[in-house]
């Protein structure tokens, strides 16, 4: 007796949904439909069913890893695969997974019948397998490998700024050096001293468009380095949450 025996049908065709509801309707079979492997998992994790029918290529989650989650959490329970670009490795696949049958489209009503009365005919499995919870999202990227990408983006960007401002500060800090050098050696004598304080003067008065330089090239970018951080931190933050 077929009429507490409950089917779900896996398809993005709305056409072959209703083509295996029809039929297997029609035998006393209860079909549940749906239209994706991600609305199949949820309606896996919520109720039980004797055999499941799934398309091998769909939007998403593909006929192939709905069999292998279906097989892996409920091993009992029969899996037809239904296909119109059946390949070998595919099928290998399948089998490996330890689904029952393989249909090809186009399907007619004594494929869809037989298929049926054929899988849930075959030996099931020990019913005391213990089941576990069906996923239903994939997992979410790692949130470390989020920051590390963003942090190496803003670096990228701003290296050849950071260079640049290190090719204008190094010349003046060598020069400052030399100079504070040059008035310690000169400094015991009081007539140097005087032209040593109008050259520094002088220095000062030569290198201030220069700091200035360095100081409008890199700050910009130094706010534009902060805000990327920022800005990483808070998607790390929401990727977390």
């Amino acid at each position: 007796m077929t009429a507490s025996r409950k089917v779900l049908v896996v398809d993005d065709d709305p056409a072959v949904r209703k083509s295996i509801d029809r039929v297997l309707t029609g035998k006393g079979y209860a079909v549940i439909t749906a239209e994706n492997g991600e609305d199949a998992m949820r309606k896996l994790n919520e109720e039980k069913y004797d055999l499941v029918y799934t398309d091998i290529r769909m939007p998403g989650m593909s006929g192939l890893e709905v069999a292998e989650q279906v097989k892996a959490r409920r091993p009992w329970t029969p899996v037809v695969i239904i296909t119109g670009y059946g390949t070998d490795a595919a099928e290998a696949r399948a089998k490996a997974a330890g689904v029952s049958s393989f249909m090809h489209k186009p399907l007619s009503p004594d494929m869809i019948e037989d298929s049926a009365r054929d899988a849930l005919a075959a030996p099931a499995v020990a019913a005391n397998v213990m089941v576990l919870p069906v996923a239903t999202e994939a997992p979410l990227a790692e949130p470390a490998v989020t920051g590390s990408a963003l942090k190496n983006i803003a670096l990228f960007f701003a290296a050849p700024f950071i260079g640049l401002a290190y090719i204008i500060a190094l010349p003046l800090v060598g020069l400052g050096v030399f100079a504070v050098l040059a008035a310690r050696a000169a400094s015991k004598f009081e007539a140097v001293r005087t032209v040593a304080r109008a050259l520094r003067h002088i220095g000062m008065f030569i290198a201030a468009p220069f700091i200035a330089l360095a100081y409008v090239v890199t700050f910009p970018f130094i706010g534009l380095g902060l805000l990327m951080w920022m800005a990483g931190k808070a998607a790390v933050a929401r990727i977390k949450s």
